[in-house]
């Protein structure tokens, strides 16, 4: 029996070491409607997926067989669909430590940290999420998906309410873009990863909401969040979770080397394509903001007519996006000795948008939602977004 606990090892191992050459796909990133259903794919179901409502090819959905090899979604079988359901196992009933609980973490492994409705925090290592990339949880009363694709160092935080309805989600083991492809386990609708929108199925053209979080390092996650819970390594598998099989695998992506093929329309030159960044929307206009470029830095902008700062910091590198105005005042914000800065008031902040001293001290910045990938994964998902230019 394969290891599938590992997103096609063999593949992103052959990556790292140069071996996988870039696979070129005719076919651009998915339109914003529905595809016509061609003759051959009218009420075709398979595996509970009907095949004839999609906004993208069915060709370029790509099943990991774990073997190095691939089969696309207009190919497979129903029974080989329906194996591969889950062959990496989201977590449905996640436990959790306290922040003493994640002392098996190294001070700059990374984190995606969840601050919720509730002011609960929690804390989800990218060292679990390579083993499983779906965790469905209730946080402060909300049903949220946390989502990571190890291919596309992607971590998105979702509500997992649509039009009122609550869906849970699973992993079919395909890949669009060479990003995960989740299904909700209600209507077998598939999902894309970052961009959080259903792209086959009878959900195609629905979009999930996008919840604040930040994907940054355990040590600032637990200098920040000292009450924080973890997740537990206490999984239900056994699981090598010490041991990050996609380390140096950004190299690879800078060099746009894919184990999954990536459309030549999905590749931008604004930034590299393994550039981590810092995806934000404010009322349908998007912006990335390269972490990696930014550094240490409190960036004041605007977007989407709303004055926002987007705090950046090179350990990770980590970032995240907030609602400039506290009570009615817009703030201008520096980074000075280690932390954020406004002028105005000249109390500090941290990245996690709270006021640690100062006049504003025990205030926090509305955070922003924001998605944090790898820059060829958030242009394949909003190819009309801008950069930012310091």
């Amino acid at each position: 029996m394969p290891d599938l606990h590992k997103r096609n090892f063999a593949s992103v191992l052959a990556v790292a070491i140069g071996v996988i050459a870039i696979a070129a796909i005719a076919c651009g990133s998915g339109s914003d409607e529905p595809v016509e259903a061609s003759p051959t794919d009218t009420s075709q179901v398979v595996g509970g997926v009907d095949l004839s409502i999609h906004e993208v090819s069915l060709s370029d959905v790509h099943f990991d067989t774990f073997d190095g090899g691939s089969i696309p979604l207009s190919e497979i079988s129903e029974e080989r669909l329906l194996s591969l359901v889950d062959a990496i196992p989201p977590l449905d009933t996640p436990k959790y430590d306290d922040a003493s609980g994640g002392d098996w973490l190294e001070d700059d492994d990374l984190v995606i940290g969840y601050v919720g409705e509730g002011a609960g925090t929690w804390a989800y290592p990218i060292k679990i999420l390579n083993s499983h990339e779906i965790v469905n949880d209730d946080l402060d009363g909300v049903p949220v998906l946390v989502s990571y694709c190890p291919l596309c160092r992607s971590g998105v935080v979702y509500d997992r309410r649509l039009d009122g309805r609550e869906l849970t989600f699973g992993n079919t083991s395909a890949l669009f873009e060479n990003d995960l492809v989740m299904l909700d386990r209600e209507t077998n609708s598939y999902w894309w990863q970052v961009a959080g929108r259903a792209i086959v199925g009878t959900l195609t053209g629905e979009q999930l909401e996008v919840l604040p979080a930040v994907t940054t390092t355990w040590a600032a996650w637990r200098s920040e969040h000292p009450e924080t819970l973890v997740l537990s390594r206490d999984t239900g598998y056994s699981r090598s979770y010490d041991f990050d099989p996609f380390a140096g695998y950004r190299n690879s992506v800078n060099d746009e080397r894919f184990p999954f093929p990536v459309s030549e329309d999905a590749l931008d030159g604004r930034l590299a394509a393994g550039d981590e960044v810092l995806g934000v929307i404010v009322n349908d206009e998007s912006r990335a903001y390269s972490l990696r470029a930014l550094g240490d830095a409190a960036v004041n902008d605007e977007l989407g007519g709303q004055s926002i700062v987007v705090f950046s910091n090179e350990d990770g590198p980590a970032g995240g996006a907030y609602d400039a105005v506290v009570d009615g005042n817009p703030l201008t914000f520096s980074f000075e000795d280690g932390g954020y800065v406004d002028a105005e008031t000249g109390s500090r902040w941290n990245l996690s948008g709270e006021a640690v001293d100062g006049d504003l001290a025990g205030a926090t910045l509305e955070r922003l939602p924001s998605r944090y990938s790898f820059w060829f994964a958030y242009f394949a998902s909003f190819p009309d977004t801008d950069v930012y230019v310091p």
